[in-house]
């Protein structure tokens, strides 16, 4: 599926959809990566997703600090930064696996700096620089993925 964002909002509303679509806290572990080159979307879209579940607290980049959390309910949103991290084996010092559980979402940027270290995505969302805007493709990844995508039809964010 693909989409074209005109706007940082546009970017931020796309992200606050696919929240609103996503399995019910009580479903399975769900992996979203990020994926795009620096200013191509990723936090923007990762601040909507989280807008949409209620979190009201401000949404940086955990660039510096490589993990946040936010409680979203019965939901917990694991929002992971990899960009600055050098070799995959410095994800142990971070404890992911303690979140990899039923009730969380996680939604990791540079996910290809953990390598094997990672779950498998149930969705990749990629965002490219565009002339006018950021282009965005989300592929399922997983059956979860492929259930969450399906409900994602309609009308595209951005014309």
């Amino acid at each position: 599926m693909r989409t074209h964002a005109r706007t940082a909002r546009d970017t931020e509303d796309f992200g606050g959809r696919l929240a609103g679509l996503r399995p019910a806290a009580d479903a399975a572990l769900a992996v979203l990566y990020l994926t795009g080159e620096l200013g191509a979307g990723k936090t923007t879209f990762a601040r909507g997703f989280l807008r949409a579940l209620g979190v009201a607290e401000a949404v940086p980049s955990p660039t510096y600090t490589l993990l946040e959390l936010y409680p979203a309910g019965a939901l917990t949103v694991v929002h992971v930064d990899l960009y600055r991290v050098q070799d995959a084996a410095e994800l142990e010092s971070l404890g992911l696996r303690e979140w990899a559980r039923t009730g969380h979402v996680w939604l990791i940027e540079w996910p290809e700096r953990g390598g094997t270290r990672l779950p498998p995505p149930d969705l990749t969302v990629a965002f490219a620089i565009g002339e006018a805007g950021h282009d965005i493709e989300v592929a399922a990844r997983s059956t979860l993925g492929e259930s969450w995508l399906a409900q994602l039809g309609g009308p595209r964010v951005g014309g």
